[in-house]
């Protein structure tokens, strides 16, 4: 702990000087700008104090949500787990990566940090606690009280996308977008993109539930949602239609071209997650960009800072969201 010494040789005054400062002694008269320095200085020390470096030996575990093969049918996943793995080269920091289902069943010993990619409930946070309480999630928020996290505000992303559909004059709005479950759970994960699409529209009085679709984050599935809006949708064809991720708006784009649905011009197409097959799309993909490299590399600040010492309550990140028009909105 600072001791008043210390906070005197940094402000420069004497140590009966800062006792009565720091206990507010009315009776004492010094100048404003000394009380400034004082309290300064004793913020600093004491915000300084705590700061250690992180073990050269330090092993953080990478775990994923995803298997690596789920990871190619969403690449948003992809690019969160390069963008943790980059940081951690750069920083000369160990990892490991792992499996959510092998890491728990391996529990690895020597691990002095988790940094978790995906979605994780309560319960599965709990059994990575077990084996590190050096935890950071990212993608998810299990607890902002006990643990880490770096998020994305998926409702201001909608949100940016459906405003500029009605900017562009589109009234009929419709939706294909995707479900994810926790691991070995069968109720779906409330998803924020599909919650604004429908609070949004229904507020300015525009929402039509049969142009809603759901289905996975997969191109399959954008294909078959697609497929089935223009099959019930033959005679009235949507102005705009908002996508939850770019995988599934490949998907839509797939089918749109193969019935001759012209893009922009009939069908004004924007997703979420800007990943870097959205530019090679004919035509490119507008999209809500969701900055996943810096989710990872923040991710492992915040493990860097727990491993340091720097802080023991938890901090949340948001990361912004900017909408990216390309081709495939007018």
């Amino acid at each position: 702990m600072a001791t008043i010494k210390d906070i005197a040789e940094k402000a420069g005054v004497s140590l009966a000087t800062v006792s009565r400062v720091l206990n507010y002694d009315e009776s004492l008269s010094v100048t404003e700008s000394t009380k400034k320095k004082i309290f300064e200085a004793a913020e600093e020390l004491d915000y300084k104090k705590g700061k250690r470096k992180a073990p050269a030996s330090a092993s953080v575990a990478v775990v994923h949500w995803y298997t690596e093969q789920e990871e190619l049918e969403d690449l948003y996943y992809m690019s969160i787990r390069l963008g943790v793995e980059e940081r951690c080269q750069t920083q000369g920091i160990q990892f490991v990566k792992y499996v959510y289902d092998d890491f728990i069943r391996q529990k690895p010993g020597g691990t002095d940090g988790i940094i978790a990619v995906g979605k994780f409930s309560t319960e599965q946070a709990e059994a990575l606690t077990d084996v590190s309480p050096v935890i950071v999630f990212v993608d998810s928020s299990p607890d902002s009280e006990w643990y880490d996290a770096v998020t994305v505000n998926f409702e201001k992303a909608a949100k940016k996308g459906l405003q500029h559909f009605l900017n562009e004059g589109s009234r009929r709005i419709g939706y294909i977008g995707g479900r994810e479950t926790y691991r070995l759970a069968s109720e779906p994960i409330e998803d924020a993109r599909e919650t604004t699409f429908q609070s949004f529209l229904k507020e300015r009085g525009l929402y039509d539930p049969a142009l809603f679709y759901v289905g996975s984050f997969t191109v399959g599935s954008g294909r078959e949602l697609m497929e089935s809006m223009l099959e019930e949708h033959r005679d009235n064809l949507p102005d705009a239609v908002f996508s939850a991720n770019d995988t599934m708006a490949v998907g839509c784009l797939q089918v749109l071209h193969e019935n001759g649905v012209q893009v922009p011009e009939e069908i004004s197409l924007i997703s979420v997650n800007d990943v870097s097959i959205s530019k090679y799309m004919y035509p490119p993909l507008s999209t809500v960009k969701v900055y996943t490299e810096k989710m990872g590399e923040s991710a492992v600040d915040l493990i860097q800072e727990q491993l340091c010492g720097e802080r023991t309550v938890a901090k949340k990140v948001e990361i912004a969201t900017t909408l990216t028009l390309r081709g495939t909105s007018r």
